[in-house]
């Protein structure tokens, strides 16, 4: 947990539990109202839980405030449903993005029912509404400041799609929050702040201040998470990745250079970076032409040179240096470095490198 220091004891605060581990937590929703109070605090009450959720709590979660948002991630084992809604802080708005199962809440006779379903999200001001969902979901819930967005809401509710750029930015820099905030004076308190509530109104726009610079490190981060999940895609390139995230390559490659870095040069070094680590494979190891191949380098002198200037070894070398000296080839025979892992073209092109 953190949160502490006189400064910045009211601004920030976060904890984090498992609970889903027969034992490790016997009391997981004690040890999670726990960390709500001391951490999260009066200004975000929680609801009253029916008995089921509170004799079985079994979730991964993460809890996060900074001001006057915070940020909850829960990943659920067991049914979560409350039994009454809290006073005192209807008007916020709260954002409810799903990422598998589905999240419900309403339900009462004068109220609006909504579920909002896997690849959604819900965002809504208003009063807090009974909420429940079912085993094996998983939710982001951020609770914001109505100030800051209620004259774009004032008593609505918006319900799309969870995959456009604004919230994969929104996304992004939630989990950095996640990430460091126990590590953030009050200036970078300031600055995640503000940025969380700037793309939390991009959201609600569906379009978001590309020029903005406090918004850079949560482009970088969404343009990282997409490249990373994108690595074997020949198609990946700074262009793709900025139609994707909806800027311009200009401003991608701008929020980069704030990290010291190029966007191809993060693609390239994260190709090499899982090559690197396919060579100790304590399975079969592919060949060199077989890793070039793979990770989208145009031809086997291309990954050799880049590989050794980027760890100051060849990949034969590589493995070698590690112990990774056998494999078993296709049709049983076992074969030793640099066999096992080049061609003879590859090896050629090694002792010229």
């Amino acid at each position: 947990m953190y949160g502490t220091g006189a400064e910045l004891a009211d601004s920030r605060g976060g904890f984090s539990l498992d609970s889903t581990v027969p034992g490790t937590v016997p009391r997981g929703f004690d040890a999670f109202r726990h960390g709500w109070h001391t951490q999260v605090g009066d200004g975000f009450p929680l609801p009253t839980f029916s008995p089921a959720t509170t004799d079985d709590f079994r979730v991964r979660s993460r809890v996060a405030k900074v001001h006057d948002v915070a940020i909850t991630d829960l990943d659920s084992a067991s049914v979560i449903r409350t039994a009454g809604t809290p006073y005192g802080y209807e008007d916020q708005v709260r954002m409810y993005v799903v990422r598998r199962g589905a999240w419900t809440l309403g339900g009462s006779p004068d109220r609006d029912e909504y579920t909002v379903s896997a690849g959604q999200f819900l965002l809504r001001h208003g009063p807090p509404l009974h909420f429940g969902t079912a085993p094996d979901t998983t939710v982001k819930i951020l609770t914001l400041p109505s100030s800051m967005l209620e004259p774009r809401l004032r008593n609505k509710s918006i319900t799309e799609s969870a995959d456009s750029a604004e919230m994969r930015l929104l996304t992004a820099h939630t989990n950095m929050v996640h990430a460091t905030g126990a590590d953030l004076g009050p200036a970078g308190v300031r600055a995640a702040h503000s940025a969380l509530i700037e793309l939390a109104k991009a959201v609600a726009t569906g379009r978001f201040d590309d020029a903005e610079p406090l918004l850079s490190p949560a482009l970088t981060q969404a343009a990282k998470v997409l490249a990373d999940r994108r690595l074997t895609d020949p198609e990946l390139s700074p262009a793709m990745l900025a139609r994707e995230l909806n800027v311009s390559v200009r401003t991608l490659q701008r929020a980069f250079t704030l990290v010291g870095e190029s966007v191809a040069t993060y693609i390239r070094h994260r190709r090499l970076e899982e090559a690197r680590r396919a060579l100790t494979a304590p399975s079969l190891r592919p060949t060199v032409s077989e890793l070039a191949a793979h990770w989208q380098f145009s031809d086997s002198s291309h990954f050799i040179r880049a590989f050794k200037k980027r760890y100051g070894q060849t990949p034969t070398q590589y493995a070698l240096s590690t112990g990774a000296t056998r494999s078993q080839r296709p049709g049983g025979q076992i074969t030793t470095c640099p066999d096992g892992i080049g061609d003879t073209q590859a090896r050629a092109i090694e002792e010229d490198s």
